[in-house]
């Protein structure tokens, strides 16, 4: 055991920091333009009170709760985040073991810089996949094709990045990401001129498909016997949408706040989607996530399930495989005493009124 280990995720980032050359450390930690939201994803929990009941007998919490028929130990999953060679030289693999060691679902990023195959055969785990759909639809096909082969459980279909966002500090450094393996042989990526900004830029108007609209989320079903969850819906609007294309779940997310500057924090959003899906699908949601209190907060307001990100990434980049495992760890052990100290035995047990949210203040006072 190692002396003076991180007791947070803050302390992680502070490591993760120190670790990284600062290019790369941007493009984890940063937002689009003014990063309002990015900001606003991790105080607008800070916003939400808890409201703990005494005199329960908590001496044997439940965290375990099940998703798409498949049964987790804690409602935390790995969120699908991109290239993370940055973060260690064993990239995915490593968070993948790290996953598997917590009994964790991972989502694998269609931006991986580790091989579907790869990640696939590193560790026995249930694992789904994140997609993007490109103009050239047979390349996402054959992703897909490749994921539901190799045992992946479900497609994450990213629907935020019809376009790539302004992320500025990437502009700023003339970001260089890693090749992308699971694209050998299926596109070419030849003149990535980083004159005018980032190479991600580039790549981004090379391959997105600004075109992208509910007709693919029809397409991608046609292709794919696997259940496919919506990831970047904000709005009841489009969570019923959502619903009516035959969605297995729906992912509250703004891309981490790397999309739409001013977009609303995750958290804040989670109960307008809750209250549109009327329980027709599960609702997950991502973004500003740093404690057990974040995720007993968002279970709270309707979620079914948590997915972290860059908490993953930051123990990723201090410690390898040990530190991504030790970030999970860490938010499941704070989940556990969150749930103790507000008197609830099980995850269901969590209900609406263990927490007062800045509209149900403003409410109390009409």
């Amino acid at each position: 055991m190692e002396n003076n280990l991180p007791v947070n995720v803050r302390e992680y980032q502070e490591l993760a920091k120190k670790a990284l050359p600062k290019m790369h450390y941007d493009y984890i930690n940063g937002g689009a333009e003014d990063e309002h939201t990015l900001r606003d994803n991790i105080a607008a929990y800070g916003r939400i009170q808890l409201r703990p009941r005494v005199l329960v007998d908590v001496s044997n919490i439940n965290m375990s709760t099940s998703l798409l028929g498949y049964d987790m130990p804690s409602p935390i999953i790995v969120a699908p985040t991109g290239a993370h060679k940055l973060a260690n030289p064993e990239g995915e693999v490593a968070t993948a073991r790290a996953a598997a060691s917590c009994n964790s679902i991972m989502v694998l990023s269609f931006s991986s810089s580790c091989r579907i195959e790869e990640v696939a055969s590193s560790c026995s785990a249930i694992r789904f996949y994140q997609l993007y759909v490109f103009k050239k639809r047979d390349v996402s096909a054959t992703l897909v094709r490749r994921a539901e082969s190799h045992g992946f459980k479900a497609i994450i279909l990213t629907v935020d990045t019809p376009v790539l966002g302004r992320r500025e500090a990437d502009i700023r450094n003339k970001m260089v990401a890693p090749p992308n393996e699971n694209l050998e042989g299926l596109m070419s990526f030849d003149d990535l001129d980083t004159t005018d900004g980032s190479k991600l830029e580039k790549y981004a108007r090379d391959t997105l498909d600004p075109s992208l609209s509910w007709k693919d989320v029809e397409w991608l079903k046609s292709i794919t016997s696997l259940p496919i969850l919506l990831k970047g819906i904000v709005t009841a609007e489009d969570a019923r949408k959502a619903v009516e294309a035959g969605a297995a779940g729906v992912i509250v997310s703004n891309h981490g706040a790397r999309q739409l500057d001013y977009a609303p924090a995750t958290i804040s959003a989670l109960q307008e989607v809750v209250k549109a899906v009327d329980g027709a699908v599960p609702v997950l949601v991502d973004g500003g996530i740093r404690r057990g209190t974040d995720v007993l907060k968002a279970l709270a307001l309707g979620a079914r399930a948590v997915m972290v990100g860059r908490p993953v990434l930051f123990g990723l980049a201090a410690r390898g495989e040990a530190g991504a495992k030790h970030v999970i760890e860490m938010l499941n052990r704070e989940l556990e005493l969150a749930m103790a100290l507000c008197g609830c035995r099980s995850v269901g047990e969590i209900t609406r009124d263990r927490v007062r949210t800045e509209g149900d203040r403003l409410r109390a006072l009409l």
